[in-house]
């Protein structure tokens, strides 16, 4: 499965470009998938204090089922003031 990965702000950073590809392995999988894939590929989003997934412009629960092709956005914890 290919999934087209949209970051921004540090998640960005940590990945090195704003849009990217992943590839998991079957036809089934969720955004836990996704999780485990990019901490296994990207050991500093071990240091991030949360990391939100946004699945067709709404905030999606690890347990979300994907399908090929999906955009998944990366939301980084946001600081302000």
């Amino acid at each position: 499965m290919e999934l087209k990965v949209l970051s921004f702000g540090i998640a960005k950073d940590i990945i090195g470009d704003r849009m990217s590809s992943i590839y998991l392995e079957g036809t089934d999988a969720s955004l836990a998938d996704v999780r485990r894939h990019l901490l296994e590929e990207y050991p500093e989003f071990k240091s991030l204090t949360s990391l939100k997934f946004a699945v067709k412009e709404e905030y999606r629960a690890d347990d979300f089922r994907l399908q090929d092709g999906e955009e998944v956005v990366l939301i980084p914890p946001v600081a302000g003031g």
